[in-house]
């Protein structure tokens, strides 16, 4: 968590979270409950957090709770909407998303996958046990990183695809998934050198997943300025504007987030005039789909948006 140009009490805040829930968690697994007084559904669920924490507790688990009226500023820095809140940690960084486990026994469930997988203090991980996450749990966390990543969590995402290449270094999925989701922070330098290490090995290098992730960064290298965004989208929408002030635009507005104008701007050109420019406009959006996901649900609307336009 950045402390840079933190206030006093932000700095304490951090300060506290540090040492309350980052250091536990470099060696043990913390249950991180984001809580309130006045919450109905946090109080039933506590008694059952506590007990379970105390049952792992040799197996190297520990319970760590926010309130969120006293730490606004840790809820804050999760985007915690909502209440309970309950989050895995290790090694600082949030792996699962516990918030869903209301019951003794689904939270028994989850704590067991996750001590399999990681090498916890006291845990299953620990020397003398399976030495790492095998490929079918390794398949798992890809898929709860792509979950966040399609979910607009683009710190989650790439906190889970982080902790991945940790474990599993020629893992191409999480590599990518890890540069898109830096990519979709802002982190474009950071995604940069992620995609350095990917090129220095000729197997990550030439894996199909890696695929979405250069079209990320590609697509990424096009974002400007406001201003120069301004004087783009309002070049696009001059009368008679032409074919190449609209392509400029769309592709700087989905460098800027702007994904919706930047659709709609490619579908009206491919309506348009399809052929222009051997087809720039589809193979944008194309390019789009691909760093996006095709199993993002954005994606799939606009696919349809496109079918209509090429064959309705």
């Amino acid at each position: 968590m950045a402390s840079m140009g933190l206030s006093i009490e932000e700095q304490k805040a951090v300060d506290r979270f540090r040492k309350d829930v980052v250091e536990p968690s470099q060696t043990k697994l913390v249950i991180l409950d984001f809580w309130a007084e006045w919450c109905g559904p946090c109080k039933a669920l506590t008694p059952v957090l506590e007990k379970v924490a105390g049952e792992y507790a040799d197996k190297g688990v520990v319970l760590a709770k926010i309130n969120v009226d006293e730490e606004q500023f840790i809820a804050a820095q999760f985007q915690v909407r909502s209440i309970p809140t309950v989050y895995a940690m290790f090694q600082g960084q949030p792996i699962a998303d516990l918030t869903s486990a209301r019951s003794e026994s689904q939270l028994k469930a989850i704590l067991d996958q996750l001590l399999a997988q990681l090498p916890v203090e006291g845990g299953a991980g620990e020397p003398g046990a399976p030495q790492g996450p095998s490929p079918e749990e390794l398949a798992q966390f890809v898929k709860m990183g792509e979950e966040a990543l399609a979910a607009g969590d683009a710190q989650r995402a790439a906190a889970i695809f982080a902790q991945i290449t940790e474990f599993a270094e020629g893992n191409a999925p999480a590599h990518a998934g890890l540069v898109r989701a830096l990519v979709m922070l802002g982190e474009v330098d950071q995604a940069r050198q992620v995609m350095e290490v990917i090129d220095s090995d000729p197997r990550l290098a030439t894996d199909a997943a890696i695929a979405p992730a250069r079209s990320a960064l590609e697509l990424a290298g096009e974002r400007v300025d406001d201003g120069e965004l301004a004087a783009l989208r309002a070049a696009a929408e001059a009368e008679g504007a032409g074919m190449d002030a609209q392509l400029a635009f769309a592709e700087a507005a989905f460098a800027a987030g702007e994904r919706d104008a930047a659709a709609d701007t490619l579908l009206a050109m491919i309506a348009a005039d399809r052929e222009w420019n051997d087809g720039a406009a589809r193979a944008k959006l194309l390019k789009i789909f691909e760093a996006t996901g095709l199993e993002d649900e954005w994606v799939v609307g606009v696919r349809r948006r496109l079918s209509r336009v090429l064959f309705g």
